[in-house]
């Protein structure tokens, strides 16, 4: 009773005001919760079928209309009152008189507060002004919110807030409301593309008992009955190629992935990729999917191929996915940056004698050139890149899935896709060759022991399945949300998704 007691003194004045409210509704017949109720339109409907018409045409239509939502704003001038109600399509004015409606609904109207949802029956007006109105000729208590919303203008302002309560972000925050729309329509898109180039949409185990596919540190979990730890997937990679070799051919999946490690506006622990993989296929092939794909679904999903972005500098750049995109080689483009050519270095200790004087660290577990060929290209060039660029040429010591180049066996066919120096694609021609991946494995494996927590495990069953034989075969792995943050012009991952990773209070 007294914790009862406690939880009423804790609420504000205002809800305990809207909860006296719920009992005079109640009072008066109607459910304050409600129940279902049918519905002609969303506001946006209504502003796009009757765009246009004059108030004597809309008169002489008098169109029915029907919609719910919720009570963003309310006018009361005594006997009448305008309602700014707001559904999925928008918000749309409604023009309330007392004398329109029966008592019971007026009286239920008067109890009525910010954040009720409601539904209104009436026809379509433009008021004198030319806003395009709904006449309410009844009204429909549909729920009782019992908390008030934030500040019209502020919302909320705390942005772990923001994110926290996320359904109230999508009721304040029209840019909120615009993003989750946006999401589904772009992943859709990309699979429109894919499906129209006969690629076939298949699901993998989110448990894994081998960790692969990507240099990552898992989550960790146990199953009771096989009384055997799992880990949840870093990766698609490695089943989506044992699909390769069951003659699927041309594969892709579009899932979560989830990644023990830190999170910043980049970084979620778990997030959505889509990885897609092609018998017969190489770098080149990974390129040209790539390339069409993002034009494609930029087209589809927002009508054009620019996007704008704002640099550090504040300055706005506009991103054209209708030009070809750049291409580059890591070593060639460290080589540019930093006038070393470490194609012409061949001993790992003089690699890391240049880094350090670099005062660049080199961590235990680095053991070749390669190593510090990415440690340069990630101080030096990788911010360097603004429009769609395609790096390739990467190092075998980073690449433990990607096939060798026959040029140079020291480096992979493999490419990464950066704009605006942030990283959006990987890809390989794939690695085919059973002895040679178990080698790579063995090689991460002596990493794992050296401290990299990254380095993937031996996964025997793969290497038995390259054994039968698997195709050439080009693939890539694409980060969804960081395509979704690139195509609605948002900078933190936490927008794109509903509900991201947070803190604890």
């Amino acid at each position: 009773m007294e914790e009862k007691e406690e939880q009423v003194r804790s609420l504000s004045d205002q809800e305990q005001f809207r909860r006296e409210k719920v009992q005079k509704i109640r009072d008066l017949g109607i459910d304050p919760f409600g129940h279902k109720f049918e519905r002609t339109h969303l506001s946006s409907d209504i502003k796009k079928e009757f765009a246009g018409k004059t108030h004597e045409e809309l008169e002489a239509l008098a169109a029915p209309v029907t919609i719910a939502g919720r009570i963003m704003a309310i006018r009361d001038m005594g006997k009448v009152a305008f309602l700014t109600i707001q559904d999925l399509g928008g918000t749309i004015q409604v023009y309330l008189r007392k004398d329109a409606v029966s008592e019971l609904e007026w009286n239920v109207y008067k109890l009525a507060d910010l954040g009720d949802i409601v539904g209104i029956s009436g026809t379509v007006m433009l008021t004198r002004t030319g806003e395009i109105t709904i006449k309410c000729k009844q009204y429909t208590h549909l729920s009782k919110a019992l908390r008030p919303l934030p500040e019209k203008y502020h919302g909320l302002n705390d942005v772990e807030e923001r994110f926290r309560r996320r359904y109230v972000d999508l009721i304040m925050n029209e840019d909120a409301r615009r993003v989750a729309l946006a999401r589904p329509r772009i992943i859709r898109a990309i699979q429109h593309y894919m499906d129209g180039q006969g690629f076939i949409e298949v699901e993998t185990p989110v448990l894994q008992p081998i960790l692969g596919g990507a240099a990552a540190k898992p989550f960790i979990t146990h199953h009771n009955t096989l009384d055997m730890d799992f880990y949840l997937r870093i990766a698609t990679e490695l089943s989506l190629k044992r699909l390769i070799v069951g003659g699927l051919e041309k594969v892709y999946e579009i899932g979560r992935l989830f990644r023990n490690e830190g999170m910043d506006t980049k970084h979620n622990p778990e997030f959505t990729t889509i990885e897609a993989y092609q018998a017969y296929g190489d770098l080149s092939t990974m390129m040209d999917l790539c390339e069409n794909l993002i034009r494609s679904v930029a087209i589809e999903a927002n009508g054009s191929p620019i996007v704008h972005r704002t640099d550090a500098d504040g300055n706005v750049i506009t991103i054209d996915f209708s030009k070809p995109f750049a291409r580059m080689d890591m070593t060639d483009f460290v080589k540019q940056e930093t006038g070393i050519d470490f194609r012409k270095v061949t001993s790992f200790e003089e690699a890391k004698k240049i880094a350090i004087e670099h005062h660049l660290e080199v961590p235990k577990h680095f053991t070749g050139v390669g190593h510090i060929i990415e440690l340069f290209y990630d101080e030096y060039c990788e911010k360097k890149t603004v429009q769609p660029t395609f790096v390739s040429g990467h190092p075998i010591e980073i690449s433990p899935l990607a096939k060798k180049d026959p040029k140079d066996p020291r480096f992979t066919q493999r490419f990464e896709l950066f704009v605006m120096g942030s990283e959006y694609a990987n890809a390989f021609t794939e690695l085919n060759d059973p002895i040679d991946q178990l080698e790579r494995f063995q090689n991460q494996l002596k990493e794992r022991e050296l401290g990299n927590e990254e380095a993937n495990q031996i996964d025997y069953d793969f290497v038995e399945a390259l054994e039968y034989g698997m195709p050439p075969c080009g693939g890539i792995g694409l980060g969804i949300d960081r395509l979704i943050m690139l195509l609605t012009e948002t900078y933190s991952i936490r927008e794109v998704l509903l509900f991201p990773q947070m803190k604890s209070r």
